[in-house]
C-alpha cells in the first residue's frame, strides 16, 4: 500500500510545486490590492494556490466544483442560531481540530517556564449558545429530569489556576453544555426547555466552582446536512463520545475553549471529528452522595492573553 500512497503524494507535490510559477494563478493572487492587510495577503495567497493546485491534482470537472459549490451553499442556509452546519462539514473533516491543535501549539510555545501546564483546548463545536443562564455554585443545570435521570446525575466540581503563577483566578466564568441522555441539545429538541442542560458559574475567591449536571451520553451528529452526507460518502459513522463542552472566560486570560470525554465511552477512542485529547479524558465515579450517582472533579488551568 506504501507505493501508490508516495506515488501519490509526489503528484500532489509536484502539482502544487507546477502552480507556484503558474501564470494564471499568479494573476489571480496579484489582483490582490496593495492596501490587503498583510495577514490577508499570506492567508489568501495560500489559499488560492493550494485550492488551484487541488483543482489540477484531482482534475476537478465543472459539475464535481458545481457540486462543492452547492454543498457549501446548502451548509450555509442549514446554519442557524440552532446548528452550524459549516463548522460541522469542519468538524467531519477534521480541520477544526487540525485549527486547534495549531492555535494549541502556537499557545504552548509562549508559556514556557509556567508553574502550571495550560488546560488543553478543544474544538467548539456547532451547537455552542451565547448567553447561557447564570447560576449560583452548586446549581442543577438540568432543568427538566427525565425518567431514569437519576443513574446519571453528576456533582462536578473543581478549581481554575492560573498557568504563570498556579494561584487559584477568582471571578472566572465557567461555562458549561451538554446533550440531553437522547442525544440531543437543548436547541434540536422541542420538549426540552430554552437553555436546558446549559450553565455559567463564577469562581469563589479561592477559584472553586460546583455545579450539577448529568454524566454525558455518546450521540451521532446530524446525518440530514452536508456533513452527513460526507459522512456516507466516505463510509463512516457519526458518533461522538461522551462528553461536556467547558468554556472558560476571565480577562487578562486566553478563553479557554474545551472538552471532557468519558473514558468508559467505546466512541472516545474513535471520535467522527478527531477531537478527543488524552489528557481531556476523565473518569465519573460513582458516589454516595446524596441525590446523586457520580462526582467528578476537574480542575483547569488557564494561561495569560497574548497576542498570536
Amino acid at each position: 500500500m506504501s507505493a501508490p500512497t508516495d506515488a501519490s503524494a509526489q503528484r500532489a507535490l509536484s502539482t502544487f510545486q507546477s502552480t507556484l510559477s503558474d501564470p494564471f494563478t499568479n494573476a489571480v493572487i496579484n489582483a490582490m490590492s496593495p492596501e490587503t492587510p498583510e495577514r490577508a495577503r499570506v492567508v489568501l495567497t495560500s489559499l488560492i494556490r493550494h485550492l488551484h493546485s487541488f483543482a489540477r491534482d484531482v482534475n476537478l470537472l465543472h459539475p464535481e466544483w458545481l457540486l462543492g459549490v452547492n454543498t457549501l451553499n446548502r451548509a450555509g442556509q442549514m446554519s442557524n442560531d440552532a446548528r452550524n452546519e459549516g463548522i460541522l462539514v469542519s468538524d467531519v473533516l477534521g480541520l477544526e481540530a487540525l485549527v486547534d491543535q495549531i492555535t494549541q501549539d502556537a499557545m504552548t510555545s509562549m508559556a514556557e517556564g509556567a508553574a502550571k501546564e495550560a488546560t488543553l483546548s478543544c474544538i467548539l463545536g456547532p451547537f455552542f449558545r451565547e448567553n447561557a443562564p447564570l447560576y449560583q455554585n452548586g446549581t442543577d443545570i438540568v432543568q427538566k429530569h427525565s425518567e431514569g435521570d437519576e443513574k446519571l446525575r453528576t456533582f462536578m466540581d473543581g478549581h481554575i489556576y492560573d498557568a504563570e503563577t498556579g494561584k487559584p483566578i477568582a471571578d472566572a466564568e465557567v461555562d458549561l453544555w451538554h446533550t440531553n441522555p437522547n442525544g440531543l441539545y437543548e436547541q434540536q429538541d422541542p420538549e426540552q426547555p430554552e437553555y436546558n442542560n446549559r450553565g455559567k458559574f463564577k469562581t469563589d475567591a479561592n477559584g472553586y466552582y460546583s455545579l450539577e449536571c448529568l454524566c454525558p451520553t455518546s450521540y451521532p451528529i446530524p446525518y440530514d446536512g452536508p456533513a452527513g452526507d460526507m459522512l456516507k460518502l466516505m463510509g463512516r459513522h457519526p458518533m461522538r463520545p461522551a462528553h461536556i463542552h467547558i468554556m472558560v472566560r476571565k480577562p487578562g486570560y486566553a478563553t479557554l475553549t474545551t472538552q471532557i470525554y468519558d473514558r468508559r465511552d467505546p466512541y472516545t477512542l474513535d471520535d467522527s471529528v478527531f477531537a478527543v485529547k488524552d489528557s481531556l479524558i476523565v473518569d465519573f465515579k460513582e458516589t454516595e452522595k446524596k441525590g446523586v450517582a457520580y462526582e467528578l472533579t476537574y480542575d483547569i488551568t488557564l494561561a495569560k492573553a497574548k497576542d498570536l
